[in-house]
C-alpha cells in the first residue's frame, strides 16, 4: 500500500468525531421519540376506550375477502357538480376505485355531502349503446342498453336497483326497480358523459334512498336488443355493507382531538370511518435541509418510513403494518420523517376493544398521529453547525495528509526512479534528487549517492579488468612462450618434453583467455570507427544459418522469416559476430539433438531477431545480470566462456541502436534482439 494510501486511513480516524456526533443524536432522538410513543400510546388507549361506547356506530366483522369489494362513502368538503367530471371531488386519483372490465379498467367512487351520495363511474366501452323509445323498457324489465345499476340491499329484505342508462350524451333520466315495478326516479340527479373510449356517469341520490348495502353494476351492451353482459364490483349474491363515515365518531373525535394531533378511526376491516385534526406543517428555512450536510446526516442517522405513508390513506382503508397490528389486537407504533419537509410523525395505533359478556371483540382501531421536534438536526441548530463544521474539519484534515503524503511520496518515487536510471547507466551517476534535504529522505538520498558512486567505481573497475590483463600480461606470456619454443629446440629428455609440451599447451590456452578478454575492447572500437552500409539482415541470417549446421552438426537449426526482404544498415560482420555469440550460448546449453530456432519479424517498425534453445530456465537473479561483463551461467574451467559473449552481444546490438532481452519460454529461453530498419535508422 503507497504512502498515500495509508495516511489517507489515517485521516479516517478523524471521521470519529461526527460519527460519535450522530451516534449522540441518533441515541437522543430515540430517547425522545420513545418517550413521546409512551405518552401517545397512554392517550391513545384512553381514546380508544372511549370510542369503544359507541358500539353500534361500527359495522360487523366481515368475512376474509370481502373488504376489498366493499364501496367506500368517501367525506366531500364541497357539492360537485353533476357533469360526468371528477375534478371538483377534490379528491386525489388514487381514491377511485378499480374494477376490470370487459374493454378496460372501471373506475368509480361515492361520496357523501349535505344529505346527498354521489356516483361516480368511468367505463371503458368502443360501441356505446343507447336505449330508444321503443326499446327503453320492456315489461317493466330491464334496459337494452349500455347502463350503470346501484344496487341497495338491507338482507333480508328485497333489493332496490338504480339503473342509469345511455339515453344520449347529457342529463339522463334514472329509474328505480324494485317488487313494485320500474319507473323514473325523479328525486335523482344524472349526467351521461360520453369520451373517447368509453363514457362517464356522475349521478346525486337522497341518502336516506339507500341501504345498508351497495354495489355498482356496468351492463355492457355489445348489439342492440340484446341483454348487457354484467361487471360487477362484487362477486357475492348480494352486494356488501358500504363503508359511511360516522358522523357520530366524527363529532367524538373533534372534541378529543388536542391541536398538533390527528385522530383516525377505522372499523374492524381498516376502513376509515372517522378523523379529526391536523397535523403542523415545519417550514425549514435553514441551509442544513438541503445540503450536503443534510445527505450525509441522512446517511447516518435513522431515517424513518416517507412522511406521505401517515397520510390518511386516499381509499379509505388504512392498511399500515402498526394499523393492522392494532386491528388484531395488538398496541403498536411507528414513526415518520419527512426527508425534505423536516416533519416528523410519532404514530400509534390503539385497538378498540367492545368488551361484553360474550367476551372480548375488536370494533375497529384508533389511530393517534403527532408532530414532533425529535429530530434535533432539523430543530436545533447548534447540533447542526456542529456536524456541519466537524465534517468541514475533516475534510480539512484529510485534504492536508493527502496533500503532504503525495508531496512524500513524490520525493520518494523521484529518489527510487533517479536510482533505477543511475544503475541503468553505465556510469553510475551519483546526483540523486533531495540530495541536500536536511530530514530522513536526504540522509537515505545521500545513503544512495555514496552506494551508487562506489558501485560506479568497482563497475569502471571490473569494465577495463580485462583490458588490464590483457596488456599486462601479453609480455610475459610472450617471454614465456618463446622460452618454450627454445626448449623445444634442445635436446630434452622424455619428462622434460613432456613438462614443456603442457607447458606450451597452458600458455596457448592463456593466449586465448587474453584473446577473449581485448574482444570486448575491440569490438566497442569497431563499432566507433565502423562505416554503416546498407545490408539485408535475411540474407546475412540465411547464410550464417547454413554455415551453423556445418559447425554444429549434433544440432538442428530452424530458421523462419515472414518479411520478403529486412533491409537493415550496420555492419553485417558484427551482426553475424553477435549471432555467433547467441548461438554458441544456445548450444552450450542445449542437449544433443536439440533444435535451435532462429526467427525474424518485424514489431513497432523493427526487426525482431528471436533464438530459442532448450535448456534449464533462467535464474530470476540473473535476468538483470545477465548481459553485464564476466558474467556466465556455466561451470568449469573453459576459457572460451568467461562471460563476455553476452556482454559482447549487447554492445554489438546497442551500437546499431537496438535492444537485447532474455525471457523463460517453455522448455527453454528465448533471446529477442530489436534491431531498426533502413527507414527507422
Amino acid at each position: 500500500m503507497t504512502l498515500k494510501r495509508q495516511l489517507l486511513l489515517v485521516s479516517l480516524l478523524a471521521l470519529l468525531l461526527p460519527w460519535a456526533g450522530c451516534e449522540f443524536i441518533r441515541e437522543t432522538e430515540s430517547a425522545l421519540r420513545s418517550g413521546q410513543q409512551q405518552m401517545l400510546a397512554g392517550t391513545a388507549r384512553a381514546l380508544a376506550n372511549s370510542m369503544a361506547g359507541y358500539a353500534e356506530e361500527y359495522p360487523d366483522r366481515l368475512v376474509s375477502g370481502l373488504p376489498t369489494e366493499q364501496l367506500f362513502i368517501q367525506p366531500l368538503d364541497t357539492a360537485p357538480q353533476i357533469d360526468g367530471y371528477f375534478d371538483d371531488w377534490l379528491l386525489q386519483a388514487t381514491s377511485l376505485k378499480s374494477v376490470r372490465g370487459s374493454e378496460g379498467p372501471i373506475q368509480m367512487a361515492l361520496g357523501f355531502y349535505g344529505g346527498m351520495v354521489y356516483i361516480y363511474v368511468d367505463v371503458r366501452d368502443k360501441n356505446v349503446i343507447y336505449a330508444t323509445a321503443d326499446t327503453a323498457v320492456l315489461d317493466d324489465g330491464p334496459l337494452f342498453a349500455d347502463r350503470v345499476t346501484l344496487i341497495s340491499s338491507s338482507p333480508p329484505y328485497l333489493e332496490e336497483q338504480f339503473v342509469f342508462a345511455a339515453e344520449a350524451p347529457g342529463p339522463i333520466v334514472s329509474y328505480k326497480q324494485d317488487q313494485y315495478g320500474f319507473a323514473p326516479e325523479p328525486a335523482i340527479k344524472a349526467h351521461w358523459q360520453d369520451v373517447p373510449g368509453g363514457y362517464r356517469v356522475e349521478a346525486r341520490l337522497p341518502a336516506d334512498l339507500l341501504s345498508t348495502r351497495l354495489g355498482l353494476v356496468i351492463g355492457n351492451t355489445a348489439v342492440k336488443n340484446q341483454r348487457p353482459v354484467r361487471v360487477s364490483s362484487y362477486s357475492g349474491r348480494t352486494p356488501p355493507p358500504a363503508v359511511r363515515p360516522s358522523e357520530e365518531l366524527h363529532l367524538v373525535a373533534q372534541n378529543l382531538v388536542q391541536p398538533g394531533m390527528r385522530i383516525l378511526v377505522t372499523d374492524a376491516s381498516g376502513w376509515r370511518i372517522a378523523m379529526a385534526g391536523e397535523l403542523p406543517v415545519v417550514a425549514t428555512n435553514r441551509s442544513f435541509g438541503k445540503g450536503w450536510s443534510r445527505r450525509i446526516y441522512d446517511l447516518l442517522v435513522e431515517s424513518g418510513e416517507a412522511v406521505t405513508s401517515a397520510e390518511p390513506d386516499a381509499a379509505g382503508r388504512e392498511q399500515e403494518p402498526y394499523v393492522s397490528a392494532a386491528l388484531s389486537g395488538r398496541e403498536m407504533a411507528s414513526w415518520f420523517r419527512g426527508a425534505e419537509s423536516g416533519l416528523a410523525i410519532v404514530a400509534v395505533a390503539a385497538p378498540i376493544i367492545e368488551r361484553n359478556a360474550q367476551g372480548e371483540q375488536v370494533l375497529g382501531a384508533l389511530i393517534l398521529q403527532q408532530g414532533t421536534d425529535a429530530i434535533l438536526s432539523l430543530t436545533n441548530e447548534g447540533l447542526a453547525r456542529l456536524i456541519s463544521l466537524t465534517l468541514v474539519a475533516t475534510l480539512l484534515v484529510a485534504g492536508s495528509l493527502v496533500g503532504y503524503a503525495s508531496w512524500l511520496s513524490r520525493r520518494i518515487r523521484n529518489l527510487s526512479v533517479a536510482a533505477l536510471d543511475a544503475l541503468e547507466n553505465e556510469t553510475l551517476q551519483a546526483a540523486l534528487p533531495s540530495a541536500l534535504a536536511e530530514d530522513e529522505i536526504g540522509d537515505l538520498s545521500r545513503s544512495f549517492s555514496s552506494v551508487l558512486q562506489q558501485l560506479g567505481d568497482y563497475n569502471t573497475y571490473l569494465r577495463t579488468l580485462a583490458s588490464k590483463l590483457s596488456h599486462e600480461l601479453r609480455t610475459p606470456l610472450a617471454i614465456v612462450t618463446s622460452s618454450l619454443e627454445n626448449l623445444e629446440h634442445e635436446t630434452l629428455n622424455e619428462a622434460s618434453a613432456d613438462y614443456t609440451a603442457r607447458a606450451r599447451e597452458g600458455t596457448d590456452r592463456l593466449r586465448r583467455i587474453l584473446t577473449a578478454m581485448s574482444e570486448a575492447s575491440r569490438v566497442e572500437e569497431l563499432m566507433q570507427h565502423a562505416e554503416p552500409e546498407p545490408f539485408d539482415l535475411q540474407n546475412v541470417l540465411f547464410s550464417t544459418v547454413n554455415a551453423y549446421r556445418d559447425v554444429y552438426k549434433e544440432r538442428s537449426f530452424d530458421f523462419d522469416s515472414a518479411l520478403p526482404s529486412a533491409p537493415a544498415t550496420g555492419s553485417p560482420e558484427l551482426i553475424i559476430q553477435m549471432l555467433d555469440k547467441l548461438v554458441d550460448n544456445a548450444v552450450g546449453f542445449s542437449a544433443t539433438g536439440d533444435t535451435i530456432k532462429i526467427r525474424l519479424g518485424e514489431q513497432e517498425g523493427q526487426f525482431l531477431l528471436t533464438v530459442t534453445n532448450p535448456g534449464p530456465p533462467l535464474p530470476d537473479r540473473m535476468r538483470t545480470q545477465l548481459f553485464d561483463s564476466m558474467v556466465s551461467m556455466r561451470g568449469g574451467e573453459d576459457s572460451r566462456h568467461l562471460g563476455l559473449g553476452l556482454y559482447i552481444a549487447k554492445l554489438i546490438v546497442e551500437g546499431h541502436g537496438g535492444s537485447i532481452a532474455a525471457d523463460n519460454v517453455k522448455d527453454g529461453v528465448v533471446f529477442e534482439v530489436r534491431l531498426p530498419g533502413q527507414d527507422s535508422r
